[in-house]
């Protein structure tokens, strides 16, 4: 029979066996731990890795993608040009940039003048045209002028030649005088500037745009440097504006003989697909 001491040896190496396996089990289980970590942290760096390296983290604003302004409007003040009549604005984005619009102006003169407006080269020109008029601006209005530079002055409303809406905008498409011939004697024909046809916006002053616009009826070139943004070229209803052009002119209240003796009002002036009816208004007339 075992003495008390071998009980207790035994007892004591028992205790001590279950506290060592106690350990090695706590061991097993951190090793397990930190591995499932470790690979955690491994697949969290990859991923911050990635982010950071496709630009993530960069400081840089948020890329801003609203459409930017293509065209700009400067209010006028109707209070100070009692001229100025109030249409609202044309919107300033989003406008066309490209191609050409077909304008049609409808006289009491004959067959309607067709124009092709240049929208790649004024697209503000041709989106202040359009909205004008959509909201009827031009119709039943007066060209009250046939200037001296051989041209149909159009487009305001008051006939005073100060007219217009209340908004203004910049030059587009201006054009620049030809450059001088070297020599006199071997000089070609020069280069019109404004061919007859053309149109162009005048502005009051000059490069504030509005409602006003010039119809050449022959061909003009400055001495000094061009003021007239070129806005389209007419492709119909020459014969209508040869016929304006002999007109004869008396003095306007300025002094200036460049009013039409015989009233030349505008019908109606439409853009795009309005336009396509506008050929039967002359058959009114």
């Amino acid at each position: 029979m075992a003495s008390s001491k071998d009980r207790q040896r035994k007892l004591a190496r028992a205790k001590y066996d279950r506290q060592q396996a106690r350990r090695a089990e706590r061991e097993r289980r951190r090793r397990r731990i930190s591995a499932g970590v470790g690979a955690t942290l491994a697949v969290i760096l990859i991923v911050v890795g990635g982010a950071w390296i496709g630009g993530a983290f960069d400081s840089d604003e948020p890329a801003d993608t609203t459409a930017a302004d293509v065209c700009l409007w400067t209010p006028q003040n109707a209070q100070t040009n009692p001229n100025l009549k109030e249409v609202g604005t044309p919107p300033t984005k989003d406008l066309p940039q490209e191609g050409t619009e077909t304008m049609t102006v409808t006289t009491d003169k004959g067959e309607p003048i067709v124009v092709s407006l240049d929208v790649a080269s004024a697209p503000c020109a041709a989106a202040s045209l359009t909205h004008l008029a959509g909201r009827a601006f031009f119709d039943n209005t007066e060209c009250h002028e046939l200037t001296t530079e051989g041209a149909l002055r159009c487009g305001d409303p008051s006939g005073t030649g100060q007219g217009g809406p209340t908004y203004s905008f910049y030059d587009e498409n201006l054009p620049v005088l030809p450059e001088p011939a070297p020599s006199a004697s071997a000089a070609p024909a020069a280069e019109v500037v404004y061919p007859k046809g053309t149109v162009a916006l005048i502005g009051n002053p000059k490069g504030s745009n509005g409602s006003q616009f010039l119809i050449f009826h022959k061909d003009f070139t400055p001495t000094d440097e061009p003021q007239y943004s070129i806005i389209g070229q007419v492709t119909g209803g020459l014969d209508t504006l040869a016929a304006i052009a002999k007109i004869p002119t008396v003095d306007d209240s300025a002094g200036n003989k460049v009013k039409p003796k015989d009233k030349i009002t505008i019908k109606t002036l439409t853009i795009g697909a309005a336009a396509i009816a506008a050929p039967s208004a002359s058959a009114q007339s």
